[in-house]
């Protein structure tokens, strides 16, 4: 153990941002962090993990979200069933052809209006691509054919046997094992906001192999000014 003394009252931006990150970046609990940040000397408990996570995840992933790079021309898309609060809903994914995460949303449907909407937000935020490649869920094709942007894009219906459509099936691998870790999600806001920021946690990492704390600390300080007016003073 370390003898350096605990951060009892005030927390430093960076602690914040050290344990946010933790919690996203690898299949952790709160107590798991809250070990890992008392080996350091950090007293902080696993309740105060909890706000700091409602709190400041949605701020930090608008953050990344809107400096991120420009993707790729190519989208894979793909959904998968997972259950909120025991209610079944469908997560909606797709990466462009680096494998880097465009966007994830849940959704109670599987059928053309929810693939369009899943798709007008794509192209709210990206470039139109030159190709979307997809299973052979027919919502999609019905989906891209509705929407006027999309009518010049290639459409490339695939089977899972081709594993033509691997990258993105794979990236619904750190979301099953985030889910086992929390014994299941429970509350829908509360789990896009999670998986918001884990996937733009992930998108560092594949594209400059560096932490997110230095990512951050590169950002402007109107954030940093924010995350600190609303933590203040607080007490473990």
């Amino acid at each position: 153990m370390t003898d350096r003394k605990p951060y009892r009252h005030r927390f430093p931006i960076s602690i914040i941002q050290h344990a946010l990150w933790l919690y996203h970046r690898f299949p952790l609990s709160y107590r798991d962090v809250q070990e890992l940040l008392q080996e350091r000397g950090i007293e902080v408990s696993h309740d105060t993990l909890h706000e700091w996570n409602i709190k400041f995840s949605p701020l930090i992933a608008e953050e990344l979200r809107h400096r991120e790079s420009r993707r790729g021309s190519r989208w894979h898309m793909d959904e998968v069933c997972t259950t909120v609060g025991g209610v079944r809903y469908w997560l909606w994914r797709a990466v462009d052809e680096h494998g880097v995460m465009l966007d994830v949303l849940l959704q109670r449907h599987r059928d053309t209006e929810a693939a369009k909407t899943f798709l007008a937000r794509l192209l709210g935020e990206f470039h139109v691509p030159e190709t979307i490649c997809t299973d052979k869920l027919a919502s999609y094709g019905a989906a891209i054919r509705e929407l006027p942007a999309l009518q010049e894009v290639h459409h490339q219906q695939v089977i899972k046997a081709a594993r033509c459509n691997n990258l993105v099936e794979q990236s619904h691998r750190p979301t099953r094992q985030q889910e086992r870790n929390q014994l299941g999600f429970r509350r829908l806001k509360r789990t896009q906001e999670f998986l918001n920021l884990h996937a733009w946690i992930t998108n560092l990492h594949l594209q400059t192999r560096t932490t997110v704390l230095a990512y951050i600390r590169r950002s402007n300080q109107q954030l940093a000014f924010q995350m600190w007016r609303e933590v203040g003073a607080r007490v473990a």
